[in-house]
C-alpha cells in the first residue's frame, strides 16, 4: 500500500482532522498516524477488579486514623455495590462479607459495638451487601438474555445478509457492515453478490427507515435480486423486477411507510468477457473505480434516478452507465453511511478524496482501511449504518488471496 500523492489543503475551521494532519506534514486518514487516544479496555478491567478491595481497605484506613465520632460505613456499603454488576455471584457475596467483617472489626477496635449507631451502621452494610447480591443476580440473568439476543441477531444476518465469497467468477470480494447501534447487527443497509449466466452481478442499497420494517424490506429487495439475476437478460430489467416487489411490498405496510417507502441502490454487472462494468444507479451514492496506479474514477449516473419504489413519480427508462474495467482496478460500492459520516466540527467524510492516490493490495485492506479511517473522522462515532463492498478484478499473475470476514464486528482487546 502506498500514501497518497496529493497533500489536502487548508487549514480552516471546519477542515477534517486528517487534512489538517496532512497539511502539517502528518500522516493522515489511513495511511498513517495513531488512533484517538483512549483508555484500554483491560487497564479499566484490571482497575474494576482491584476497586472493591481498595474501598474496603482505604475504610479501614479511615476509620482507624479519624476519632470514633467518624464512621467509614459509606465506603462499606459501595464496595459490593461496585462489586455487583461487574463480579460473579462468588466474588460480589465475598465483598459483602468482607465489608461487613471489616466494620463489625473496626467497631470492636473502638469499643462502640454495643452502641445503637454503631449496629445501625453494621445493618446498613448488611442491607446493602444483600441488595448487591440481588442486582448481582439481575445482571447476570440481563447479560444472558442479551447474549442470547446476539446468537439469534447474528443467526438473522447471516440469513438475510450473508457474506459473499472471497472469489466470485475470478473476482475478489469484500464487505463489512457497520451497525452504528451498539449490540446491532443488520438493519436498513444490505449488499449481495450473485454469478449468474450474464457475468457477476451485484446490488448494494439502503432501505428508508430503522428497525424491523427496514430489515424486512432488505429481504425482500435481496430475494427479489437473487431471481432476478439469474433471469432477467438486461441490468436494467433487474432493477425493474425490484422496483416492483417493492412496490408490491409497499401495499402490505402501514402508515407513513406505505406513501414514503423507497430504497435507494446500485446496481452493477460485470461481464465475463470485454472488461466493463454495467451500473445502474437509483438515486444512490456513485460507486468508487479505484485503478492499480491510484487513479480514481467516480461513476456518477448520465441521468439521474429516483430511488426503487418511487416508480410511480417517474417515467424515465433505466440506462446502464458503462466503464472499463482493467485488471487490478477495485470497485467500492457503499451507503450513505460513509459518505455523510461527520467530523467533530460537522464536515462530512469524502472517500473519494481520502481515497485518491492510494493503493492496497486487495479489497479487504481497502476496507479495513476505510473503516478505520471513517473512526478517526468521527472520533468513533456514527449515527448511521454503514454497507461497504469492494470488488477487484486481480491483474495477471497476481497471487491467490485468502480474507476472514467475521459476521459480527470484533469488540474491544482485553
Amino acid at each position: 500500500m502506498t500514501h497518497p500523492r496529493g497533500a489536502a489543503g487548508g487549514g480552516r475551521r471546519g477542515e477534517a482532522p486528517g487534512r489538517r494532519a496532512a497539511r502539517s506534514g502528518a500522516p493522515r486518514g489511513p495511511y498513517g498516524g495513531e488512533p484517538p487516544p483512549g483508555v484500554p479496555f483491560g487497564a479499566t478491567r484490571r482497575f474494576l477488579r482491584a476497586l472493591p478491595p481498595l474501598i474496603i481497605a482505604g475504610g479501614v484506613v479511615f476509620d482507624v486514623s479519624t476519632p470514633p465520632s467518624y464512621t467509614a460505613a459509606p465506603l462499606f456499603s459501595a464496595a459490593p455495590l461496585v462489586a455487583a454488576p461487574f463480579f460473579s455471584r462468588l466474588t460480589t457475596l465475598l465483598t459483602g462479607l468482607a465489608a461487613i467483617l471489616a466494620s463489625i472489626g473496626l467497631h470492636a477496635y473502638n469499643d462502640t459495638l454495643s452502641d445503637a449507631s454503631s449496629l445501625t451502621e453494621t445493618l446498613t452494610v448488611v442491607t446493602v451487601s444483600a441488595l448487591a447480591m440481588l442486582i448481582n443476580l439481575v445482571v447476570r440473568r440481563s447479560g444472558e438474555r442479551l447474549a442470547s439476543a446476539r446468537v439469534i441477531a447474528e443467526a438473522a444476518q447471516r440469513a438475510v445478509l450473508p457474506m459473499p465469497a472471497e472469489r466470485i467468477a475470478g473476482l475478489q470480494c469484500a464487505a463489512r457492515y457497520e451497525a452504528a447501534q451498539a449490540d446491532a447487527f443488520i438493519g436498513g443497509d444490505l449488499f449481495a453478490v450473485q454469478d449468474t449466466p450474464h457475468g457477476v452481478r451485484l446490488v448494494v442499497g439502503d432501505v428508508r427507515g430503522k428497525g424491523m420494517d427496514a430489515v424486512e424490506a432488505v429481504a425482500v429487495v435481496i430475494g427479489a435480486f437473487r431471481e432476478a439475476a439469474e433471469q432477467e437478460a438486461a441490468l436494467e430489467g433487474v432493477a425493474q423486477r425490484l422496483e416492483r416487489a417493492l412496490t408490491r411490498e409497499g401495499t402490505r405496510r402501514e402508515g407513513l411507510d406505505a406513501f414514503e417507502g423507497f430504497t435507494t441502490a446500485v446496481l452493477a454487472e460485470i461481464p465475463r468477457e470485454g472488461g466493463v462494468v454495467r451500473v445502474v444507479n437509483r438515486g444512490h451514492p456513485p460507486p468508487l473505480l479505484l485503478h492499480g496506479d491510484g487513479r480514481l474514477e467516480t461513476i456518477e449516473p448520465a441521468e439521474a434516478a429516483l430511488p426503487l419504489g418511487m416508480g410511480e413519480l417517474s417515467v424515465w427508462p433505466d440506462r446502464a452507465d458503462e466503464r472499463p474495467y482493467v485488471p487490478g482496478a477495485t470497485l467500492l460500492f457503499y451507503t450513505d453511511g460513509l459518505s455523510e459520516a461527520r467530523d467533530a466540527y460537522g464536515v462530512f467524510y469524502d472517500p473519494a478524496a481520502r481515497l485518491a492516490g492510494a493503493v492496497f493490495p486487495g479489497p479487504e485492506e481497502l476496507l479495513d482501511a476505510l473503516v478505520d479511517d471513517v473512526r478517526r473522522h468521527t472520533g468513533g462515532g456514527s449515527t448511521d449504518d454503514m454497507a461497504l463492498l469492494a470488488v477487484s478484478r486481480p491483474a495477471a499473475g497476481a497471487p491467490e488471496r485468502r480474507r476472514t470476514m467475521p459476521v459480527v464486528p470484533p469488540g474491544p482487546a482485553s
